[in-house]
């Protein structure tokens, strides 16, 4: 790279970052060079080289890439060379590419000065958690929709922001995807995401060194808040008091509340209820386990994301949509298996096709076997729908037992490995067209009921707790 180019790099950045950030941080930065896929900067100060590379390397990896140079990473020297700490190395991401200030946990943009508790301490933001790199389904449309709306900067329509469900649903990917955008499209506001385990952590040593007014003042003084797994501070009553005034001392100031949990806010045990009333005061969104749709969504799109690294590699026909089939209850384990596939068959030379995956991945398509069993299914239908097992299982075909009974066909379709024959045979001896009848109505019920959706849903849930 050329200085000319970094100049041209420099006035886009005047734009993002404003007259004020540009002079006092971007403009005193010399380039150096470009090798390895490190871009190495001369600064005045160690201090000056630590805020840009806590506050500004996203930034300045985004306009350095989009201009067509291979940067992974920045690197900051003083005049003595002495290295300051560098940008964290960018993961492999969507359009656009951004990389995380540090390797540590850094503070924000609106940063000071050095003193620890005159700054605030975020949690590092993925790269590649983007809106760009989110796979929206039914399970997840109206979270994503939400984060989105958040996500625009605009006034505060609702407040807080509640997003929940299990483990690998995509919760922390939208959070992460809302600080990125908020930073590239409204970089004058202070974005502060962390988890609530930090936020804990920062009111107790705000305790031990009597430093709470500072502390205060810290944490209402953003604009948006952004707190990852709020469940972990309930049963810390000191903390969750503290959260309860920050909460209201920013609604006052009608400045955007972003939360995150495992389950929804009235569930969750050891909250105080008022903490539960102000999280359930907004909007309160569910992340749906995902579906086979969704799933097998995901796979595509992380195929072709591949395809930059594997250019050669061949995938068979069917093998995505076993995949989708077979690991169906997190979405982290579902792409950590496609990685490790596509790395395995690129080290041995080999085609990915359906004998591969099994032996590639046995491990985990055996930790992924459903365990759910038909017999537990009847059972908990006829429980939901207070009937006798006998009636589900039984000839009858009244429409109270006809329903029911369709229900448990669909569900032990979905969450067995059952096949239609198999479970025919378990609902008194029918024949699997009558079980595949049985599937297709329900699929068509939960579209126009929204009754049987409920259902469905509730009782797939209690199944897979």
């Amino acid at each position: 790279m050329t200085q000319e180019k970094w100049g041209q790099l420099r006035q886009k950045l005047l734009k993002t970052v404003g007259q004020n950030n540009y002079t006092t941080w971007i403009e005193p930065l010399e380039f150096e060079e470009l090798q390895d896929g490190v871009a190495v900067f001369s600064v005045p100060t160690n201090f000056m080289g630590n805020y840009v590379s806590q506050n500004f390397a996203d930034l300045i990896l985004y306009e350095l890439n989009t201009s067509g140079e291979a940067v992974q990473r920045l690197a900051f020297r003083v005049a003595a060379n002495s290295p300051v700490r560098p940008a964290k190395k960018a993961a492999a991401a969507p359009v656009p590419v951004t990389a995380d200030a540090e390797e540590e946990p850094s503070p924000d943009m609106t940063q000071t000065s050095n003193d620890p508790m005159e700054s605030l301490q975020a949690a590092p933001l993925e790269a590649r958690f983007t809106f760009e790199s989110f796979v929206v389904g039914k399970p997840n449309e109206l979270a994503h929709a939400a984060a989105r709306r958040v996500a625009e900067g605009g006034p505060v329509t609702f407040n807080p922001l509640v997003l929940y469900g299990g483990v690998g649903l995509g919760k922390t990917h939208l959070m992460h995807a809302i600080a990125w955008e908020l930073k590239v499209k409204h970089p004058e506001l202070n974005v502060l995401y962390l988890s609530a385990e930090q936020f804990m952590y920062r009111f107790v040593q705000a305790l031990r060194e009597r430093r709470m007014m500072d502390f205060k003042h810290l944490f209402r003084s953003v604009d948006v808040l952004m707190v990852d797994d709020v469940q972990f501070i309930a049963g810390k009553d000191s903390t969750q008091e503290e959260f309860f005034h920050t909460f209201n001392a920013l609604v006052d100031q009608n400045k955007q509340i972003i939360i995150s949990a495992d389950r929804a806010p009235g569930e969750i045990k050891d909250l105080e209820d008022r903490v539960k009333s102000r999280l359930q005061c907004g909007l309160v969104v569910d992340l749906h386990p995902t579906d086979y749709e969704l799933r097998l969504g995901i796979l595509q799109t992380k195929v072709q994301q591949y395809r930059s690294t594997y250019p050669d590699l061949k995938i068979a026909d069917g093998v995505l949509e076993f995949l989708a089939h077979r690991i169906s209850t997190n979405v982290r384990v579902l792409e950590g298996a496609l990685t490790r596939l596509f790395a395995f068959a690129s080290l041995v030379g080999r085609e990915i096709d359906m004998e591969l995956t099994q032996d590639c991945l046995a491990d985990v398509l055996r930790a992924s076997e459903r365990k759910i069993t038909v017999e537990e299914i009847q059972r908990k239908v006829s429980d939901y729908y207070n009937i006798r097992l006998s009636d589900i299982i039984g000839p009858k075909r009244l429409r109270s037992y006809a329903r029911p009974r369709q229900v448990a066909m669909y569900l032990c379709k979905q969450l067995t490995s059952r096949s239609l024959p198999e479970i025919g045979r378990r609902f008194g001896g029918r024949d699997h067209t009558t079980v595949m009848h049985g599937v297709r109505r329900i699929e068509e019920l939960k579209l126009t009921d929204g009754q049987i959706a409920e259902d469905v849903e509730m009782l797939r849930r209690a199944l897979e707790a």
